[in-house]
């Protein structure tokens, strides 16, 4: 395997801003692209929930999902699985990312399998409050905790709770070549673990701006895979050279700088094997960059999914439409 270092997946405008300098510009010229938003002709799947999943993990407290069924789902048919965490920043309708768009459009063009994908919150308490997309949770919910820990909890969480609740409804594929899990800052660490602590039901990883550095000490990473044996994990990482540097004035900790922290990361990965791709731009902590990535992040992890290739196969060579009913 070999690292295959993404081009440019964005036009962007040559500018130069110093840092503290109208910082917003930094991320201004990252919009969200024609896969990103409805397209006339192409089938919308369904938005199911919210849903309630009580944690035995985390005792106390419960996780809202969501589940997005695309219109081309068949029963009779095992799906992919795809999990985004920070669920509710991931499907608001006028944020940046909109993933069910981003499914909508992939799916219809068979550059992604069909697929069950679910949007989960941190978890809560009852009495806390639910994230929003401009509350993510890190000051009052299980967020930080369940996040940012090297630990199997939260990977518990998903295969132990959550798999468990969504295969009595759907016929998902036990297959852990076809379940991919993506993030955003400590929902891409956390994505990250998920794949590195069950590798036997997660192979694929979408890491936007991951928190790879030292809140609960996420920056080990790089030396915990030198020092393992190869996992059978495919990720894509995106993040900014405008990402929270660790620049107090004149103190600077690279433990806590996370950009140098995501390529040490990467830089590790590559040096074991791993199949790993990334995109460097020069956007901020947030997803104005990753949420107009997400379309070549999907195509490229899943670039390889199960498919016939008989010339011969008219269905295979036409746009994918619902489920013919019998």
């Amino acid at each position: 395997m070999k690292v295959t270092l993404s081009i440019a997946l964005l036009a962007l405008v040559t500018v130069f801003s110093a840092p503290g300098e109208d910082q917003p510009g930094n991320d201004k010229f990252y919009h969200l692209g024609p896969d990103s938003l409805p397209q006339e002709g192409v089938p919308k799947g369904k938005l199911n929930g919210p849903f309630t999943l009580p944690s035995q993990v985390f005792p106390g407290t419960q996780h809202t999902y969501w589940v997005y069924v695309p219109a081309q789902y068949n029963p009779k048919e095992p799906a992919a699985l795809m999990i985004f965490n920070d669920g509710q920043a991931m499907i608001a309708t006028n944020g940046e990312v909109r993933a069910q768009n981003v499914i909508d459009n992939l799916t219809w063009r068979r550059e992604i399998p069909v697929m069950i994908t679910v949007f989960i919150n941190p978890g809560r308490t009852p009495e806390q409050p639910e994230p929003t997309p401009s509350e993510w949770g890190d000051r009052n919910t299980n967020r930080p905790e369940e996040y940012n820990r090297l630990n199997d909890k939260y990977p518990r969480v998903i295969v132990d709770e959550l798999m468990p609740a969504l295969a009595k409804d759907y016929n998902i594929s036990p297959d852990p070549d076809l379940h991919g899990i993506a993030g955003a800052s400590s929902g891409a660490i956390a994505a990250f673990t998920v794949a590195w602590e069950r590798p036997n039901q997660f192979h694929k990883v979408i890491s936007v701006v991951g928190s790879f550095v030292n809140l609960r000490g996420g920056d080990v990473y790089p030396e915990k895979i030198l020092e393992t044996e190869r996992k059978p994990i495919r990720a894509f990482f995106v993040d900014g050279v405008n990402d929270n540097r660790a620049l107090r004035g004149d103190e600077y900790d690279p433990r806590r700088d996370w950009h140098y922290q995501n390529v040490r990361l990467v830089e590790a990965l590559t040096k074991k094997g791993y199949d790993v791709n990334y995109s460097w731009g020069i956007g901020l902590h947030g997803q104005k960059q990753g949420g107009a990535s997400l379309p070549e992040m999907m195509r490229w992890i899943w670039r390889d999914y199960p498919r016939p290739y008989d010339p011969h196969n008219a269905i295979e060579r036409s746009f994918r439409g619902s489920p013919t009913p019998e």
